[in-house]
């Protein structure tokens, strides 16, 4: 089984590593479940880092003098990643590596 984003495979479970699965997973719903649990996985990754942009960006926005707030998920991030002051991790962890290289 291979699994692949983007069109590129970036890991493969083995004829072997399947039959350990199958140990425990009934062989007629295998790929399923599956496809089920890297669902699972990725939509709880989102749900948990989105919890955390909410979580820091309602009072910022609300200090900047935004009064209602998207209720839609996709919509509040987008307002979130037009503000000036946004930086995603790798914009952070930049700003951070400056700030420690030239005290």
């Amino acid at each position: 089984m291979k699994i692949s984003v983007d069109d590129k495979e970036v890991f493969t479970l083995s004829e072997a590593q399947k039959k350990v699965i199958q140990n425990d997973i009934n062989c007629e719903i295998f790929e399923e479940d599956m496809k089920r649990r890297l669902q699972w996985i990725l939509n709880h990754k989102y749900e948990e880092c989105f919890k955390r942009l909410k979580n820091e960006w309602e009072p910022k926005l609300a200090a900047s003098g935004i009064k209602a707030l998207p209720c839609d998920p996709n919509e509040f991030a987008e307002l979130v990643f037009c503000q000036s002051e946004y930086k995603n991790r790798s914009q952070r962890d930049a700003a951070s590596r400056a700030v420690i290289s030239n005290p």
